[in-house]
């Protein structure tokens, strides 16, 4: 609870819908690595927005790019060209895998899902789908059929059809051949799986997805939401494999924190998509375009995907030393880590934030996630590390059950 009565908490409750289970923390600042709540005490985020400031909270070059480019023009649809946005998409295929050169441009990952779902139907004229189990693709009802765990789909029964979606064992390659057939428009899979416990894929995985689906003629639709723009320590987890897909989502990362979301594709997959097939309102709008320019170039001027790659094996190497039984595995890519427990994670990641100050959120009900940004420094890791340490040793059963109570419902998921 925060120190102090806040009118900020009572707002939110009060007004909100409800979907949230809401902390009980106001968050009002944040730079680098580290956010600020109204009390003016300092979290180091391990969340960043499921992963979205992956350049750090307020990054200097984003800051001065929104505040420049609202004075001129934040709003412009897509039928009117903008010199922002042209400058955007440039940028962005210029860091695309070789082949992906068309973008249509939304405003989040569930909206880029959606647009490839589409893409997809229109692309090979084909409507069945195979996705991956324990696989998130998003909350909207199209998304929602890719979505494996039922806690998301049930509530709306009926509503979320998909019975044109067959779900595969992640890393299983025979399965996933039985799976695709002359049927299938497209194979959608997360190179890391994030809310299904940071789990990457192996280079064989994908690189037979690539070749399984290709010789049947579906699409390869890699979800790089959580995993694009230096996550993993590659600028796309792609990247790791070597594998190139017909299209990739996109969005989390992509502007520094601004809202925004892309499909990118192959000439050929958008060629087949009738003109005014699909559009947008708000997607490809100049204040995002400014973002995403900014964003993009302050990753490779600084080497953010090496950073990533650098700090991701320092962290989960001193995860791992910390030796404790609690833990079954320590596993991720680049800055994109879980620690697996034999236990629930909730009472450790309550634990964290109220005593130690470290935002961290959960992948299934006993992974800890740790989603820092690149620009984090080698001390904060150290902090995170240590502080991660005392909370195993500290959360005794009585503390666990009452954590729980405390933490029920609030594993954090991704909310596009």
């Amino acid at each position: 609870m925060t120190s102090t009565h806040s009118k900020w908490l009572d707002a939110e409750l009060k007004y909100d819908s409800g979907v949230y289970n809401k902390h009980e923390v106001v968050m009002v600042r944040g730079q680098g690595a580290q956010v600020w709540d109204e009390n003016g005490k300092a979290y180091i985020d391990c969340v960043v927005g499921y992963g979205v400031a992956t350049i750090g909270h307020s990054h200097p070059d984003v800051v001065k790019a929104v505040q420049e480019q609202a004075a001129r023009l934040m709003v412009m649809p897509q039928t009117l060209p903008n010199d922002k946005r042209a400058e955007f998409l440039q940028e962005l295929v210029s860091v695309l895998p070789q082949g992906l050169e068309r973008v249509f441009l939304c405003n989040s990952g569930t909206e880029a899902m959606e647009a490839a779902k589409k893409f997809a139907i229109t692309g090979t004229g084909r409507k069945r789908f195979v996705s991956m189990k324990r696989g998130f693709s998003g909350r909207s009802l199209g998304a929602l059929a890719f979505t494996w765990e039922p806690k998301y789909r049930e509530p709306f029964g009926e509503a979320v059809d998909n019975r044109n979606v067959d779900f595969v064992t992640y890393g299983d390659i025979e399965g996933l051949r039985a799976a695709v057939t002359e049927e299938t428009a497209a194979v959608i899979l997360e190179p890391v799986q994030g809310e299904g416990g940071v789990r990457p894929a192996s280079p064989e995985f994908l690189q037979e997805a690539r070749r399984i689906t290709k010789e049947k003629g579906a699409l390869l639709i890699l979800d790089e939401i959580q995993t694009g723009f230096c996550r993993t320590g590659k600028m796309f987890a792609s990247e790791h494999s070597g594998v190139i897909p017909d299209g990739m989502t996109l969005a989390k990362a992509m502007a520094g924190g601004v809202p925004i979301g892309a499909f990118v594709m192959t000439q050929e997959v958008a060629n087949k998509m009738p003109s005014g097939g699909h559009g947008t309102t708000f997607g490809g709008n100049p204040l995002s375009m400014a973002a995403g320019v900014a964003a993009i170039r302050a990753m490779k001027r600084e080497g953010m995907a090496e950073q990533a790659r650098e700090k991701g094996e320092y962290m989960m190497e001193k995860l791992r030393a910390i030796g404790s039984p609690k833990i079954r595995e320590v596993r991720g890519l680049g800055l994109m880590i879980g620690v697996e427990l034999k236990e629930k994670s909730a009472p450790y990641i309550h634990a964290l934030e109220h005593d130690e100050g470290v935002l961290t959120l959960a992948a299934t009900p006993l992974v800890v996630r740790f989603l820092p940004p690149a620009t984090i420094t080698k001390e904060q890791i150290d902090q995170v590390v240590a502080a991660f340490e005392r909370v195993l040793k500290n959360v005794s059963p009585r503390e666990e059950r009452q954590a729980e109570l405390a933490a029920a419902n609030k594993e954090d998921a991704q909310t596009e």
